[in-house]
C-alpha cells in the first residue's frame, strides 16, 4: 500500500491538510480526524484487554485522548500502532467510515 506524506499547517487557527485525493479522513468527535486508510479497529473500552491495550499505549507514548475531558466511548487502534481514544461511539466512527467508502464510490 502506498502510504503518502501528510503535511499539516496550522494558520490563522485552521488546519489545513495537503496530500492528494486518496487520502480520505474521518471525523472522531470535536473536530479531530483520523486517516481511514490506517485505521484498523474501533472496539468499545470496556473489556480487560482493551484497558490492558490503553494502558501498553500510555505507556509506550503512543496513546493520543481526543475526549476532551469526555467519558471514553471508542478506542480506535490504528496500524501505526497508536491508540486514539474518542468519546464518540464505536457505531459511529463505523458509520463514518461506510460514508466514507460510498463517497469514494
Amino acid at each position: 500500500m502506498n502510504r503518502n506524506k501528510l503535511i499539516v499547517d496550522i494558520e490563522y487557527n485552521k488546519l489545513l491538510i495537503y496530500g492528494d485525493d486518496s487520502m480520505k479522513f474521518i471525523n472522531i468527535g470535536f473536530g479531530n480526524i483520523v486517516s481511514s486508510s490506517r485505521l484498523i479497529a474501533a472496539v468499545s473500552p470496556e473489556s480487560a484487554p482493551i484497558k490492558r491495550i490503553i494502558q501498553d499505549a500510555r505507556d509506550n507514548g503512543k496513546l493520543v485522548d481526543a475526549t476532551y475531558g469526555r467519558k471514553t466511548r471508542a478506542v480506535i487502534i490504528m496500524d501505526s500502532e497508536h491508540v486514539i481514544l474518542s468519546s464518540v461511539q464505536p457505531e459511529t466512527v463505523a458509520v463514518r467510515l461506510e460514508e466514507d467508502a460510498e463517497d469514494e464510490n
